[in-house]
C-alpha cells in the first residue's frame, strides 16, 4: 500500500505501469502524516503555501488557517492510496518506483509505503485461490 500526494496520483500510476505492476487500485482517503517538528522547515513550508495560497480563490484569514492546521496535522487533507499486490521479488523494483514519482524537495507530505504480507487471494469469479486467483 502506498499513501501519496492527490497531485502526484497520475505519476504514480505512470510509475508502476512502467514498474511492470500487472494490477493496483486506487481510492481516495483523508489523513495525516506525523507533525514535522523542525520550526525552519515549518516556515518554510508556510511561506511557500501561503504564496502558493495567493493564486488561490479563498481569502487570506483561511489560507492562514488551512495552511497552519496542515502543518500542525490537526487537519486531515485528501491522499491517494494505492493498492499493489506483487511477488517478494518485485517489492524492491516497485518501492523505488513510488518513491522516484512522489519524492518532493519539500520534507515533508510526500507520502509513505506499506509492505504487508498477503494470505490468500481467492477471485471471485471462479473461486481460484493463492497464486492463480492473482495472476
Amino acid at each position: 500500500m502506498a499513501v501519496v500526494r492527490m497531485n502526484k496520483t497520475n505519476a504514480t500510476k505512470k510509475a508502476l505501469i512502467e514498474a511492470g505492476v500487472a494490477g493496483f487500485t486506487a481510492i481516495k482517503v483523508l489523513g495525516r502524516g506525523k507533525p514535522v517538528e523542525d520550526e525552519a522547515v515549518i516556515q518554510e513550508r508556510k511561506n511557500k503555501l501561503l504564496e502558493m495560497a495567493v493564486h488561490e480563490s479563498i481569502d487570506a484569514e483561511e489560507a492562514e488557517r488551512q495552511v497552519v492546521s496542515f502543518l500542525d496535522g490537526s487537519r486531515l487533507f485528501p491522499r491517494r492510496l494505492f493498492t499493489i499486490l506483487a511477488h517478494d521479488d518485485d517489492v524492491p523494483r516497485i518501492i523505488e518506483a513510488i518513491t522516484k514519482a512522489n519524492k518532493t524537495e519539500n520534507n515533508v507530505g510526500d507520502g509513505t509505503i506499506f509492505v504487508m504480507p498477503i494470505a490468500d487471494a481467492v477471485r471471485v469469479r471462479t473461486g481460484e485461490a493463492g497464486e492463480a486467483a492473482i495472476w
